[in-house]
């Protein structure tokens, strides 16, 4: 059985979503709008944010869940460290690279959150066994 069958539900997933929103704005901006290279890895690397929570979503155990909710948080921490490089660049103002890594950092703390609370369902699922 699914982890959970309503991804729209998941905090992680709801804050994901707005990170997509944001990196998609972005890439229409500045100089950033005119390099295609790095506008698109940025865009896959946020995609594959949300991609990889709905795919834990599906998993049908915890331990796979937790291997998809990793890569997210992976993904998430290749978005933030490419706002270091788009600022050194000055693609875009600070101010924006800021927002794009607060929400960066909210969708990394919301999946910890998530994979705690899986970790204590296989925890239990185990006792009860």
């Amino acid at each position: 059985m699914a982890i959970t069958t309503h991804i729209e539900e998941l905090e992680c997933w709801q804050e994901a979503r707005q990170l997509v929103k944001l990196i998609f704005l972005a890439c229409e901006t500045g100089r950033l709008s005119r390099d295609f290279g790095i506008a698109n890895q940025l865009k896959k690397s946020a995609i594959s944010v949300m991609s990889n929570i709905a795919d834990a979503s599906a998993r049908s155990s915890e331990r796979e869940a937790v291997k998809c909710l990793d890569q997210a948080q992976g993904s998430s921490m290749t978005v933030k460290s490419m706002t270091y490089i788009l600022e050194d660049l000055e693609y875009l103002p600070t101010n924006y690279l800021e927002g794009i890594r607060t929400r960066t950092d909210k969708v990394k703390k919301a999946i910890r959150v998530f994979i705690r609370r899986l970790d204590g369902q296989a925890r239990a699922a185990t006792i009860t066994q």
